[in-house]
């Protein structure tokens, strides 16, 4: 069974296993699994624009000539060198092909499968897991010392260092999607173009000019009852491209953080105590919309919130349209916040 720890995946995708014909890169956080997937590709091919040694698969193509799997990973490329072949948007639809495949995989092609979200009984990540060939590797947001470490990396690479501070207000805010937290990194450093240290002030600068991409904005009005402000903070979310799935998780974080803070409150905390307890810290600019949305919503409430919220995300993943899904979802927290604000 090759199922690679978390702790593992960053080197193991970057020096794949000789032995593995193909690897399933799964989860929520879709910017990880197309850095991750990248990566792997490009262990193999270093310019993954080759036409000759990069091949592109997707589900439908699959069901339409099953063959072609073995087909491109057989073949040879022009010019020489080993091949790769991406399979996009994985799904158990697809399960039984790269069965046939890894159990009498042709040529030397690596295989690089990317998927969403799979749960334990999916057959395409049960496949992976047990295949002696293969290897599957879950991609979840960045967090605590992960999500550090890529930020401190992302800007040393930029030729840049971050006060403790400001490492402290970047960590509070990014961690969701991969990709959408390196955007916001290359976005921090061009602003401070011809300097060698962030500040918290440029953090501060970029996060008020950046609400368009600030994903905390949806968890707090949603939270806070806002219906208007999360009505805008939705629209300028989907515009920028950001799924609904992470728009999710990033509103279940925040009520998970409200929950644990809650749960020291209800011990006799007292609130600047509480959410002393939270790791991250509460970026400071939002401490006081924190502070409210704690007092008005019990511990009972918060965890029926989650559960709505994971009701959602399921939902979202049956066919349905997801942004529709979700914004109903958080329109409907908003709607219960905003009634418990006005019977304080």
């Amino acid at each position: 069974m090759v199922k690679i720890a978390p702790r593992d995946a960053e080197a193991r995708t970057s020096r794949p296993d000789s032995a593995w014909r193909a690897v399933l890169l799964y989860g929520p956080d879709r910017g990880l699994i197309k850095e991750r997937a990248d990566r792997l590709a490009q262990s193999v091919v270093p310019d993954l624009t080759d036409p000759f040694r990069i091949a592109t698969l997707d589900p439908r193509s699959l069901a339409e000539d099953p063959a072609r799997l073995a087909d491109e990973a057989a073949a040879i490329a022009f010019g020489g060198g080993r091949r790769v072949v991406r399979l996009r948007e994985g799904t158990d639809t697809v399960a039984s092909a790269l069965a046939a495949f890894l159990a009498d995989p042709a040529g030397d092609a690596l295989v690089v499968v990317d998927a969403g979200e799979l749960g334990p009984a999916s057959k395409l990540r049960k496949l992976f897991e047990s295949a002696a060939n293969a290897a599957a590797i879950a991609c979840y947001g960045d967090e605590g010392r992960d999500l550090a470490e890529v930020i401190r990396s992302h800007l040393s690479e930029a030729g840049f260092m971050a006060d403790a501070d400001a490492l402290l207000a970047l960590a509070a805010v990014l961690g969701a999607d991969r990709a959408l937290t390196r955007m916001e990194l290359d976005k921090l450093t061009l602003y401070a173009h011809g300097r060698q240290r962030i500040t918290l002030d440029d953090v501060e600068a970029m996060i008020g000019d950046a609400g368009s991409v600030a994903l905390d904005e949806v968890a707090t009005a949603s939270a806070g009852g806002d219906a208007a402000a999360l009505d805008r903070a939705l629209e300028r979310a989907f515009a920028e491209g950001i799924s609904a799935i992470a728009l999710l998780r990033v509103v279940s974080r925040h009520f998970g953080r409200l929950l644990q803070a809650r749960a020291e409150l209800d011990a006799g905390q007292d609130i600047e105590a509480a959410m002393r307890v939270l790791k991250p810290p509460v970026f400071f600019k939002q401490i006081p919309a924190f502070k409210q949305t704690l007092a008005v919503w019990p511990a009972a409430a918060l965890a029926r919130a989650l559960g709505r919220l994971a009701e959602a995300e399921a939902r979202s993943k049956q066919g349905l349209p997801q942004e529709t899904v979700v914004g109903q979802a958080l329109m409907g927290i908003a709607a219960e916040a905003a009634a418990r604000r006005r019977r304080r």
